[in-house]
């Protein structure tokens, strides 16, 4: 079934913009767009439509602002026409925005109050709503944010042991990440195992280039890896995720660096780039370690115990563990990771089905774990089309 109208979901990193026409009831794509190195004189635009892609001219203006510019212009006048509403992936809702809103100057004006939390992704979250508002005048706006599927967190999960003042005068606590993607695979897994979504306790764990895990009972989020910002949690591709405060003054007596100097190390160099000295890319360093790499392979062994802690974390926030969900391009992709995260799982009864993870669950509705053991699902991700629905959700 499809409707009558469509959602350009956009999606603006802090160096990248995602860009799909969605169709909210059927989940269709009419057209999908990448923008890659954003902000550099090497930028790259493709669109794609039918499974066949083109490239887009480079804008004068490779900022954030000029390439959703020059993005949504390469759409045709029909695909303008399908365009009913925008909906806007933002990364950092803070306390304000607590769910999805209709963008307006003062919703904008929110943001900016909310830029000092996540400084690489709100200016390019702004600019993708300036120009889709000037692109496509008259056309309804929506900001859908990350943070807001983990408003349920209880305060003993969100509360910092910091001094109080930190979190009533200026908002220190736990907010959590990946709120999209996690609210999609576990309702997505709850339909592949064929129960109410409202009877699991699942573990929900994204990984990509970013990476958090999830504790979700009763389709609510009760626990999660990230913080205050995306540096929290697991290890990523060149986010530490966590390190001992102190690294932080040690550190910078040390290198001689101010407190932003650190925390762009941990933020810039660190993670899996930090750790192999080779890439941020999970297959690349894959790749290495098979082929003799040190520092390749100690990276990959990190991230796999690190992650499968984690999991063991956010079952603390469950009464059970009925599956482990692995989504993100990590997680839906590369088997041997997922084979390292399972074997450090046996606490949770869990045991690999290498033939099925070999074939990412393809012939066994995304189950990877072996029959009688603690069920572990591949989970391809759909942010856009979790994006339309709330678009839709907040336009009427």
């Amino acid at each position: 079934m499809a409707s009558d109208g469509r959602v350009l979901a956009l999606n603006c990193g802090s160096s990248s913009v995602k860009l799909a026409l969605v169709d909210p009831v059927s989940g269709d794509r009419s057209v999908e767009g990448l923008a890659e190195r954003v902000g550099t004189g090497d930028v790259v635009l493709r669109l794609g439509r039918g499974g066949g892609h083109i490239a887009v001219d480079a804008p004068a203006d490779v900022t954030h602002l000029g390439v959703v510019a020059a993005m949504v212009a390469a759409l045709t006048d029909e695909e303008r026409a399908w365009v009913t509403a925008v909906g806007h992936r933002v990364v950092h809702g803070g306390s304000r925005f607590t769910g999805s809103v209709r963008v307006d100057d003062d919703v904008l004006i929110g943001l900016h109050d909310v830029e000092p939390l996540a400084p690489l992704h709100i200016p390019g979250n702004v600019a993708g709503m300036i120009a889709a508002r000037a692109a496509l005048p008259g056309v309804p706006n929506v900001a859908v944010f990350d943070t807001a599927f983990h408003r349920t967190l209880p305060p003993h999960a969100y509360h910092y042991a910091v001094p109080q003042a930190w979190f009533a005068e200026h908002g220190v606590r736990r907010y959590g990440f990946h709120g999209i993607s996690h609210r999609y695979v576990t309702s997505r897994a709850a339909m592949m195992l064929g129960r109410p979504l409202e009877q699991l306790h699942l573990v929900s764990v994204h990984l990509g280039n970013g990476c958090s895990a999830c504790a979700v009972r009763a389709g609510e989020s009760v626990d999660t890896t990230m913080g205050l910002t995306p540096l929290e949690g697991l290890v990523m591709g060149t986010r530490s995720g966590d390190v001992d405060a102190g690294v932080l003054g040690y550190v910078g007596r040390r290198l001689g660096l101010d407190l932003d100097g650190v925390v762009a190390e941990l933020t810039n160099s660190s993670g899996l780039l930090g750790l192999s000295g080779l890439s941020n890319d999970m297959r690349t360093l894959v790749d290495a370690a098979a082929a003799g790499s040190s520092d390749a392979a100690l990276a990959v062994d990190v991230f796999c115990y690190r992650t499968a802690k984690a999991v063991c974390a956010m079952a603390t926030a469950l009464d059970r563990v009925d599956a482990v969900v692995l989504t993100g391009g990590i997680g839906e992709h590369a088997t041997s990771v997922r084979s390292g995260i399972m074997a450090h799982l046996a606490v949770l009864g869990v045991a690999e089905d290498a033939v099925a993870n070999a074939a990412h669950g393809a012939a066994t509705s995304g189950r990877i774990s072996a029959a009688g053991s603690t069920t572990v699902l591949v989970v391809p991700t759909d942010e856009e089309l979790v994006i339309a629905r709330e678009t839709t959700a907040v336009v009427g």
